[in-house]
């Protein structure tokens, strides 16, 4: 199938809504390869990266996790590391959190695993963006589809989203 350029999704809506600058990156990636179907593993955001020819550590991947009340939070950290699971706990405020269930992810967020965006869930959760960002001009987040990317300045994805800053990533 010949890739095509993208309609506004959630995540451009609210961008749009929130009157935050960002730029709208697309690209084509071989969703037959390894790790970039819908149960996509660590790898596709390095793939994702290295497809839009950026640093891989700004470039950040959203990922769900459940708290123990059974709601979701959100933690966003560089495509480059892995999400502390501890560390966002505490940056919750609760005792410990696992990661969600893709489907249970997907269905509360409204968007598929490999293009969750912490921008424009179909419900609204907690999200805790990785301190590494804001010593960045820009970063890359998903744009709510696999292929699509928004850049925007740090300060202005943890404004829109009402985020926690907190060191939740390790390399």
């Amino acid at each position: 199938m010949a890739w095509r350029p993208t309609a506004a999704t959630p995540a451009l809506t609210a961008l749009h809504r929130a009157g935050v600058a960002h730029e709208v990156l697309e690209f084509e990636m071989d969703e037959s390869a390894p790790g970039t179907g819908a149960g996509a593993d660590a790898g596709y955001g390095l793939r994702a990266a290295a497809a839009l020819g950026a640093d891989p550590r700004h470039v950040f991947k959203t990922l769900m996790v459940q708290v123990p009340d059974g709601s979701l939070a959100a933690g966003v950290v560089p495509v480059a590391g892995t999400l502390d699971l501890k560390a966002l706990a505490a940056a919750l405020g609760v005792k410990r959190v696992t990661m969600a269930d893709p489907a249970l992810a997907e269905r509360r967020t409204g968007y598929v695993v490999g293009g969750i965006s912490p921008l424009g869930q179909r419900q609204r959760c907690p999200v805790v963006l990785d301190s590494s960002a804001l010593a960045l001009p820009t970063l890359l987040v998903s744009g709510g589809l696999r292929g699509l990317e928004v850049r925007l300045a740090p300060e202005d994805l943890v404004h829109a989203l009402g985020a926690a800053v907190a060191d939740i990533a390790s390399p």
